[in-house]
């Protein structure tokens, strides 16, 4: 017997979840496809920080929205979200420079932001270096989630309280319009017929449409990311993202200085060469999640990147976080790596095949910070 929804979405990471989560939320049945038993992909692999302050303007109004829906459905039930703000530390004076631009720019934005002296950061943050620091900017509304346990949370909340059907191990063979919609043929759960299909798995998207797949300009991206011991009786209160994160994140491009800043740098050092900035956040656990480097690829040549973690990498991170901050214990508990993709060119891979096969991919690492309010967005296109 074929199963019938409104809205299919195949793949339940963080924009597929909020794709279903919304397309409910206006009255829509959803049935969402997973292929493993929970998600394992850039969803899990990750800080777990929900900062739109790091964004361009236009994914900025994405990220504050996603900051309401995820603050509203914590309300409701406890998805992991903790609101301790987020802020960028200057090393010197021209990262100083950017924060004061782009503290400016949130004025103009009606976003909260704080301009934090030296010793207010020192005060604030117990471990910070004073040899590193020269001032910061505080974002207070900012979240923190647990990447391990949000999606699974947010799965129950919405299955349990939303009439959201989920089917886990479910591999999708097939996927063409029929009838006036969708018909989706799965390895283990039959057929399914949707008015719309959304597919956001980037693996799917491969399997599902190859040829499109191939010229599509997607590339991923494979970060690197470490994860102390706890640290007992020890608190970071909120996150913590450096200099090298201010010359990294889109928002600060939007800075008057920021092309003149950028073009001093040696593009051949180490952390430009690989991506690196350092960041800091501690997990519900107590332990401290410290990260992360930078490698591309096209999606052609994913294999380049290989399966093993560049220790190199990591004792470079470490190094550079001791200079930064004072923690109990730099013990690593656990290392991984994450891969995620993007577009070279756009900012997301948005198309759609006929008028109801739509692939939404490739958000890169606005994710976690963006899909919610993405999602809700082009839900409200797809069905007005």
């Amino acid at each position: 017997m074929v199963k019938q929804y409104d809205l299919i979405v195949v793949g339940g990471g963080i924009l597929g979840t909020f794709h279903a989560y919304h397309a409910l939320q206006n009255g829509l049945s959803v049935a969402l496809l997973e292929r493993s038993s929970i998600p394992q992909g850039a969803t899990v692999r990750n800080f777990g920080q929900v900062v739109p302050s790091g964004m361009d303007a236009k994914w900025q109004v994405y990220g504050r929205r996603s900051l309401e829906i995820y603050k509203d459905i914590q309300t409701k039930n406890d998805i992991s979200v903790r609101q301790q703000g987020t802020v960028y530390l200057a090393s010197n004076q021209e990262e100083l420079q950017l924060l004061e631009e782009l503290h400016q720019i949130n004025k103009d934005n009606n976003y909260s932001s704080q301009m934090l002296s030296k010793q207010m950061c020192l005060d604030k943050y117990p471990g910070l270096q004073a040899e590193y620091v020269k001032a910061g900017l505080f974002f207070p509304e900012e979240v923190n989630v647990e990447p391990h346990s949000l999606i699974q949370k947010l799965h129950q909340y919405m299955h349990s309280q939303v009439n959201l059907d989920i089917f886990y191990n479910c591999n999708v063979l097939h996927c063409e319009s029929d009838r006036g919609g969708v018909i989706v043929n799965t390895a283990n759960e039959g057929e399914f017929w949707a008015t719309k299909t959304i597919i956001c798995n980037g693996n799917d998207f491969k399997t599902l449409f190859p040829k499109l797949f191939e010229t599509s300009d997607l590339e991923v991206c494979k970060l690197q990311m470490m994860q102390t011991v706890p640290q007992n009786n020890f608190k970071i209160p909120g996150s913590l993202l450096t200099g090298w994160t201010i010359r990294r994140y889109e928002s600060f491009r939007e800075c008057p200085s920021y092309a003149v800043i950028k073009a001093k740098e040696n593009l051949d050092s180490f952390q430009n060469k690989w991506g690196i900035h350092i960041l800091f956040k501690q997990a519900i656990d107590g332990s401290v999640i410290i990260g992360d480097s930078h490698q591309y690829a096209s999606v052609k040549e994913i294999d380049t990147l290989g399966f093993d973690l560049n220790m190199e990498l990591d004792d470079f991170m470490i190094n550079e976080a001791r200079k930064i901050f004072n923690l109990p214990d730099y013990t690593i508990a656990n290392r991984w790596y994450g891969v995620y993709s993007q577009c070279k060119e756009k900012d997301i891979f948005n198309e759609s095949i006929g008028k109801n096969i739509h692939i939404v991919t490739g958000i890169g690492g606005k994710g976690m910070t963006g899909s919610a309010g993405f999602a809700e967005k082009n839900i409200e296109i797809l069905f007005k």
